[in-house]
Parts: structure tokens; sequence; C-alpha cells
């Protein structure tokens, strides 16, 4: 521990971003330069106010088990090397989780008890952006091959960690992507205000000189039959996500105008890209509405800003979140907190809580606009409050409520999965589904949650995987099938 009173002397800090007037006129990180450069001028302090706790909440708190305490105190001592190998020790992508993450580990830390806790997030992201930007990133070559070949089917955190860990293991791994490009939600999803797709780019031409192969374009069940697939390959990793959006079936939900979140955000990403986008869905000049609390309504908001749009507002069915940890969330759980994300600073943006959608009206076939009601919640279930009805004007709406589970259908029905009663894919101890050699990692088997928790699933299943092909695995096992958040 190099400052024992670090935590007492010295205030949180977090990175500051650049100004909302000038980086809504790009596509760029909010962050001058990178979040990792940003705090470097006083990451060295932040870091000495992680106080070495004897047990560590922090390790509980992040699915992936950071070494948090080691690479605190070894940035404290300007020791950036020893702090690289720490932190990749258990983290494939830091330099994902540091600028995506929502930081349960910071929610967990126990300096937070009664104080702010350590900018954990910040150390992160610092470490991973200084090591790419020093050259200390390097290929992982395999000492030698096993002969063995692995399929993972989808290319976002979950497949790309399973695929690393198992090239670095010695297998032969090809990683396959239906879009024209690899990586997921990282590449399509995430705008590049949030993260900058030079920053997966760099990532994953390191796994190509480790020797994974990747192949966009293709579609399991359209250009590769199940069968084909497990006829090449000795084992597969289903990582394809949970992309069945959550719909609201109200009157006027086939109005032209009203989208879900991710076809406009994949839409957004791409032209940002630089891509052709033919009937591109835009906000420009229009009043928004968007309908979810969540990162991907936030994400919705940053791209309709910048987009021009005339004015956007964001729908939420919950109550607005107390500013601090309510009794009933005690630490070291992750509270539901009121936050405003880098989005909600960019402009006038209307948020209104505790309301429900009623149905969409419209003029000529096109929305004009949604009917809501207030919301209130008895016995876990929103009810709708009589007498309550307000309207909101609307050219474009769109619908960031979450998602329900795999598509049913391709891959999954070609290879004959079982789903489990919430509709994800069904999976043992090890991440084994129901057909011999096919396992699971990711949104497609515990549902809908963080990049941080799709990084420990693809390194769990690498971990299930290289044991079935070997008889046992020293891979790192970071969580369960059946592990949780720790929230309340």
């Amino acid at each position: 521990m190099a400052d024992p009173r670090g935590f007492m002397t010295h205030p949180r800090e977090v990175a500051q971003r650049r100004d909302p007037a000038e980086r809504v006129k790009d596509w760029r990180e909010v962050y001058p330069g990178s979040p990792g450069r940003a705090v470097l001028p006083i990451i060295r302090q932040q870091a000495s106010r992680c106080m070495d706790c004897g047990i560590p909440f922090c390790h509980t708190g992040c699915p992936l088990g950071n070494l948090i305490p080691e690479w605190n105190d070894l940035i404290h001592r300007d020791l950036w090397r020893e702090a690289t190998d720490r932190l990749h020790a258990t983290n494939n992508f830091p330099e994902f989780t540091g600028r995506l993450c929502p930081a349960p580990c910071e929610t967990a830390c126990v300096v937070g008890i009664n104080r702010a806790p350590v900018t954990i997030k910040n150390v992160e992201v610092a470490i991973a952006d200084k090591a790419w930007d020093d050259r200390r990133v390097i290929p992982v070559v395999p000492e030698w091959h096993t002969g063995k070949t692995v399929a993972v089917v989808g290319s976002g955190p979950a497949g790309l960690a399973a695929a690393q860990q198992l090239t670095r293991s010695g297998h032969t791994v090809v990683v396959y992507e239906r879009d024209d490009d690899i990586g997921g939600l990282l590449r399509f999803g995430i705008p590049e205000f949030k993260m900058e797709k030079k920053v997966l780019n760099r990532r994953l031409k390191q796994m190509r000189q480790e020797g994974t192969v990747f192949t966009p374009n293709t579609t399991i069940g359209v250009d590769i039959t199940g069968e084909q697939l497990l006829d090449r390959f000795d084992a597969v990793v289903l990582a394809i996500g949970s992309t069945v959006a959550r719909e609201v079936p109200v009157p006027g939900r086939d109005l032209a105008g009203i989208h879900l979140a991710m076809e406009y955000l994949t839409q957004a990403n791409r032209e940002a890209l630089g891509k052709k986008v033919v009937g591109q869905i835009t906000a420009a000049g229009k009043h928004v509405l968007v309908v979810g609390g969540g990162d991907t309504g936030s994400d919705c908001i940053g791209t309709a800003v910048r987009q021009g749009a005339a004015s956007v507002t964001q729908l939420i069915i919950r109550p607005q979140a107390p500013t601090t940890r309510p009794g009933h969330e005690p630490w070291p759980t992750h509270p539901v907190l009121f936050e405003l994300s880098s989005s909600h600073e960019e402009g006038e943006i209307g948020q209104v809580y505790s309301v429900s959608t009623g149905g969409f009206h419209g003029s000529d076939g096109h929305v004009t606009g949604l009917q809501v009601t207030e919301a209130v919640k008895v016995d876990g279930v929103y009810q709708r409050i009589e007498g309550t009805v307000r309207d909101f004007p609307a050219d474009l709406v769109l619908l960031a409520i979450g998602y329900a589970g795999p598509e049913p259908d391709g891959v999954v029905a070609e290879l004959g999965v079982e789903l489990d009663a919430r509709g994800n894919i069904a999976r043992g101890a090890d991440f084994e589904t129901n057909v011999p050699g096919v396992f699971v990692a990711g949104d497609a088997g515990r549902g809908q949650s963080l990049v941080v928790w799709a990084i420990a699933e693809g390194r769990s299943a690498a971990h299930g995987v290289d044991a079935f092909l070997q008889g046992s695995s020293a891979l790192p096992k970071p969580i369960q099938p059946t592990d949780r958040p720790l929230v309340v």
C-alpha cells in the first residue's frame, strides 16, 4: 500500500469531458484524446486513494475478478508495465470495459462505505490506453498447437474473449460473424462518441496476429449449415447475443417513424464510419421521443443530438432514482442511482419518469405523437393511473426497452440447442448446451447484460471448451453460469 492516507487526503476526481458545444459537432469520443489520456494528470493521485483493504470487495463487484488493489498500488508507484500485466491477467479487453462498463466495482469499493469510492474505471482505462500508446500490448502467440478446431459464432465481447483465450491455448479458432465487419454491437451498436472503432480495430489486429481467423458476412443456417459446422469443428461456441428486441404492443405501433433503437443506431454508426446507408433513419430537424431509460436510450439521445434533432425527450417507466444510495440497496451492492450520461449533457434533453406508453397517433400513415399515462409499480408490475393521460408530439420514436433473448431460428434451430424458461440458450456448469461440443457465452445464455459480464462469460466458456477438448484446462473461469450481479 503506497499511501495509507491517500483516500483521506485526496478527493475523488474523474476525467473531464470535452465541452458539449464542441463535441456534438463530431463523432469522436467525448474525452479529449481518449478517456485514458484525459485522466493521466491526476491518475497516480487517484490510484493512491485505494486503501488496499483486507477484503477487497471490488473483486466481488467485478465479474472478472480484476486485481484492482494491485494495479492501483502499481500505478501510484509509477510502475505502468507491471500494472498492465496485472490488468490483462484477468481482462482481455480493459480498453472496452474502461469506456463502457458502469463500474459495479466502484459501488463495492470499501472506501465507498462512507465517502466517494476510488475511480477504478478511470485507472483501468488509463492503464489500457497508455499501454497501447507505449506499444506494450503485443500478440500472445501460443507455444504449441493442439490440433483442435473451434468455431465461435458471433464477434461481440463474449465471442472475442472466448476466441482469444482459446487461440492462446493452442486451438485453431474461427470467428463467424453474419455482419460485414467484426465486433458485433461493439462495432455497430456502440456510437463512436462512446468508443471510437480504432480502439476495437487495434485489438482485432492483435488477435489476428495471434492466429484467430475472422470470417464476416457468414450466416450459420444460410452460408453454412449447422451440420456442416459440427462436422468441420471439434467444438462450437455460440456468442450470438440477445437480439430479439422487446416491443410496445399498443395501438399505432405500425405507423411509419417508429423504430427499434438498434435499427436506428446501427444505421447511424455505419454512416459515422463512412459507410453508405440507403434510406437512413435520421433525427435531423425532428422531434424525437426515446422510449426507455437505459444505456441504449442514452446512445439514441447522443446520436439524435449530433444529427440535429429539433428536440429530444426521453420517456421512462420507472420513477426517478435517488442521487444517493438508498437504504434497501446497502454497500456493497450496486444501487440504482440517478445519473446523467454524457448524452444528457449535450442539450436540453427532456426526461419524463413514471409514464407508460398508451398508444401512438399519426397522420397520413406517419407518427405524430405518443399518448402516455402515469404509472406506478404494484406487486412488481407497473400499472397505469387513470385520468393521467398526456400527449407528446413526435416525428421520430425510438424504442429502447431491452431485449428478450437470442433469435430462436437460424443457428439455434440449426444446431438444435434447447432454450430455458426465459428464452435464453440453456447451459450447464461448464457453459455447455444439450448438444455435445456446443457451448454458449454472453447474452445468448445469461440474457441482456453488461460488457464486463460478456467478457467474463467468454473467458469462462473458453475454460469449458478447453476442458472438453483436452480433458482439463488451466484457463481461468471467473464466473459460473448461474452467477448474477451483486444487487438486492
